[in-house]
């Protein structure tokens, strides 16, 4: 394999920000935010709106995710004048 032509593996957090669950794995995605962790463990974090701890799927409840205004720009963009 080519030298230097990878992007660099390693461990992150990922944050749910709806439900505030955070779980470490592996990832090539970077971010300057870090967390230090219940193991004294600094780790960047990446944040993220849904995950197993908020999905409707997993969860078992239907939770309705509004970011940023998507659904009133939506509704303010469609309807009938």
């Amino acid at each position: 394999m080519k030298k230097d032509i990878h992007p660099e593996y390693r461990e992150v957090v990922f944050q749910d920000t709806t439900s505030d669950f955070k779980f470490i794995t592996r990832s090539t995605m970077t971010s300057s935010e870090t967390i230090t962790m219940e193991d004294g463990k600094t780790y960047p974090v990446i944040k993220v709106e849904v995950s197993s701890q908020s999905h409707p799927f997993y969860t078992g409840k239907n939770v309705l995710l509004d970011t940023a205004g998507r659904v009133e720009k939506f509704m303010n963009r469609y309807k009938k004048k």
